[in-house]
């Protein structure tokens, strides 16, 4: 591709006439993950700040902020690059073009490396990387990072040059030095006929220096950007030729797959990310105590109840002696003593003799906060799964206890050694994205899902004072019931406190496309065209909600909002549903 790129000016995008690309989508602009990781300073919606080709009149260089204001960076700054590229004729590129939704023609040319593999395929890579069976195209993207070519595909391998924790359009994060693993895709280009431009729809790399000179007389051409931009990015833009295995190479590089997977798996072991879930019923399944450790708020009890619906709860802080034990009691009639066995003890039985296929939990919450004595009595019942020595607990009954640890709670006394071996442990730590899984599964009212989604998580929980209300998430939870039986948004004050639901209020104020209206329909193209970027960040967000029947739906939707926001629902949604 013999072409001259260029970056955009001041004029062009902050003038009093801007060209119509800018004019109709805005000066904000999307930030590939090979941009995130190689430096791009981004904001919580993956906007990030872009070098213009401008300078601001006192020897610095005119940029675009994140916010989509303009800022000014010296001219010796390292920075991200949305490139451009002068074009009289799409028709003389002979590549793919469509018609996006803005009414722009979408162009696809060039390749470059740009979204992150997901999480399984990025392992599989990377074993096939360490054990030296990807195959190489022969080409190097900035003379570093080779390509590798798999099933089809492209990928590079890079480590993470970021100083801060990031986070990718796969769902993962990764911090400075993980290894990354990006897939190499056709860049997308949006024609600006009247300009005479390809636009880049996303920023496509960053770290890349504007100038060695001190001051930027604004002579574009002698700056070292538009020498990378000419040079390196044009040469990177130039995809590369797969070669197609030979029969006889083909069937050994399968058979050398097989024989790997043997030698990584001698055990025939199944290896991957487990959640607390997967822990609670893996040891639920092999009749091993779990004990789950958490503050108050962070749902332990409604992890029991997703395994076991029915599980008996018995809250040890309340518990009494006869409540927990049974108890005795003198029969007049023969003069001899009667022991009684407990209610809780009564149902397990009668649910585990009339379902004995099943495993049915015998769940001790709040065992921190029991008297020692109530604790020595759980500890029989945990160590031989016998009540007060007498009466032994069904074959296909299994213990769980939960409880918060003194630093949580000052009620809280520490267990004894000997109670606290006899358990498998399990610290419940309520990240936004475990949150958000469960909200989907719960029927979470929408805009608490979308609100909670848009901000990252930021409004979860807040302090607590003793004073006022607070927010965490089972207050969420509440607040939801509350919303869908009232429909009043600001009487959650009186659940989550007045500052957060202030900025609740304002959020749900704001325009957006529903899940509603995109299964029945009820929206128009102009409709998507008038919507800013945090309107249709919000929307994309709080449509992650769907359900498997209609993901595919509102995945068709979500691409007319633009290819940024196709990554970001998802980050939220694939691979599958992230633990």
């Amino acid at each position: 591709m013999n072409h001259t790129y260029t970056l955009l000016s001041k004029e062009q995008v902050f003038g009093e006439a801007p060209i119509d690309v800018i004019r109709a989508l805005g000066t904000k602009c999307g930030v590939t993950d090979f941009g995130i990781i190689s430096g791009a300073d981004v904001d919580d919606e993956k906007q990030g700040k872009w070098f213009l080709s401008s300078a601001s009149g006192y020897g610095d260089v005119c940029l675009v902020d994140s916010d989509g204001s303009q800022k000014v960076a010296y001219s010796t700054s390292r920075g991200s690059v949305r490139p451009v590229m002068k074009c009289q004729d799409i028709s003389q590129l002979h590549c793919k073009t469509t018609k996006d939704i803005t009414g722009f023609k979408e162009v696809q040319l060039g390749e470059y490396p740009q979204s992150a593999a997901d999480r399984e395929l990025a392992r599989t890579l990377e074993q096939d990387f360490s054990e030296g069976r990807l195959r190489k195209t022969g080409k190097k993207y900035q003379a570093q990072y080779e390509e590798y070519q798999r099933d089809g595909h492209k990928y590079i391998r890079v480590a993470c040059m970021a100083e801060r924790i990031l986070s990718l359009s796969n769902g993962k994060s990764c911090k400075k030095d993980d290894i990354v693993w990006i897939e190499v895709a056709p860049v997308k280009w949006l024609y600006d006929e009247e300009a005479a431009l390809l636009v880049s729809r996303q920023i496509l790399v960053s770290g890349v220096l504007f100038s060695s000179e001190s001051y930027y007389d604004e002579d574009f051409e002698k700056t070292s950007i538009y020498s990378y931009l000419n040079t390196t990015l044009a040469e990177d833009l130039i995809p590369s030729i797969l070669r197609e295995m030979t029969p006889e190479e083909k069937a050994e590089y399968e058979n050398e797959i097989k024989r790997a997977a043997k030698r990584r798996n001698p055990y025939n072991l199944t290896f991957g990310e487990v959640s607390e879930e997967d822990i609670i019923r893996g040891a639920i399944e092999s009749d091993v105590a779990v004990f789950l450790h958490g503050p108050s708020s962070e749902g332990k009890s409604a992890r029991v109840k997703q395994i076991d619906p029915t599980c008996e709860i018995i809250y040890l802080r309340n518990a009494t002696p006869d409540s927990l034990n049974g108890r005795s009691v003198y029969n007049q009639s023969t003069g001899e003593m009667i022991d009684i066995p407990p209610t809780w003890f009564k149902k397990v039985q009668a649910k585990c003799e009339k379902e004995p296929d099943k495993l049915h939990v015998v769940f001790f919450d709040e065992i921190n906060n029991a008297l020692p004595s109530i604790q020595g009595m759980a500890f029989n019942i945990v160590l031989d799964r016998e009540v007060n020595g007498i009466w032994k607990l069904p074959d296909n009954a299994r213990i769980v206890a939960a409880g918060n640890d003194t630093q949580d709670s000052l009620a809280a006394y520490q267990l004894a050694a000997p109670f606290f071996n006899r358990f498998a442990h399990v610290y419940i730590n309520t990240t936004t994205e475990k949150w958000l899984k469960w909200a989907r599964e719960n029927n979470i009212h929408p805009a608490i899902y979308a609100y909670i989604a848009c901000k990252r998580g930021e409004p979860l929980r807040s302090e607590y004072t003793g004073e006022k209300p607070n927010a965490d998430p089972r207050k969420w939870e509440m607040a939801s019931k509350m919303l869908y039986a009232t429909g009043r948004p600001e009487m959650l004050r009186a659940l989550i406190g007045e500052d957060i639901t202030d900025e609740f209020v304002k959020f749900c104020s704001q325009p957006a496309i529903t899940m509603e209206d995109v299964l029945s329909g009820n929206y128009s193209d102009k409709d998507i065209e008038k919507m800013n970027t945090s309107e249709r960040y919000a929307t994309t967000v709080g449509l992650t909600q769907a359900d498997r029947q209609h993901l595919e739906t509102i995945k068709k939707f979500v691409s007319m909002l633009g290819e940024e926001f196709s990554a970001v629902f998802d980050s939220y949604t694939l691979p599958g549903e992230k633990g």
